[in-house]
């Protein structure tokens, strides 16, 4: 395994110089370089001292499955449900999705169609509107988006999705802390 290799990679993608990530372990620049270039290795301590800057856990970084990370999901592999008495359809676009920090579904609303209502919770929440125009009940406001207009907000009150038209609504729902 090349350590080095993987504690650049992760610098790297945390935007961080040699220096910045020295300063923040206690380690010099020298040493971070020395460590990157394999040139070194560091102790079990510095090296947790690192990845805990880094916002790496120890599990994760030796963790040889990063190579077999899914990028792309296939329709095939989308899950479906659809709830009839409310009128709407609900697409796990990314399997196992409530894993991740994200869980974007597409959802269609029918004419009249509703979305669960949702309890307050600690995430935030992003929808996109495909087609269609939806109303969003937030707390006691209401905000109505239409075709290509979106809603972002902190789902930290009650809230609902419904299409009040007499036309289908199609959105992208995308939730932080999986809720749904």
């Amino acid at each position: 395994m090349q350590i080095g290799k993987k504690i650049k990679q992760l610098r790297l993608k945390k935007g961080l110089t040699q220096e910045e990530l020295g300063e923040r372990t206690d380690l010099s620049k020298g040493f971070i370089s020395q460590l990157e270039r394999e040139l070194n290795s560091p102790s079990i301590e510095t090296l947790f001292s690192i990845l805990n800057v880094l916002g790496s856990k120890p599990k994760d970084f030796f963790d040889d499955d990063v190579s077999l990370t899914k990028v792309v999901y296939e329709k095939d592999e989308q899950t479906l449900y659809e709830d009839e008495e409310k009128n709407y359809k609900l697409r796990w676009l990314i399997s196992k999705s409530n894993d991740n920090e994200m869980e974007p579904v597409y959802i269609t609303l029918g004419k009249k169609g509703q979305f669960k209502q949702f309890e307050p919770s600690l995430s935030e929440t992003f929808i996109y509107i495909v087609q269609g125009s939806v109303q969003l009940t937030l707390g006691k406001q209401q905000y109505i988006a239409n075709k290509g207009e979106s809603f972002y907000f902190e789902a930290s009150d009650y809230h609902l999705l419904e299409n009040n038209s007499e036309e289908q609504s199609e959105v992208i729902y995308v939730v932080t802390q999986s809720y749904l």
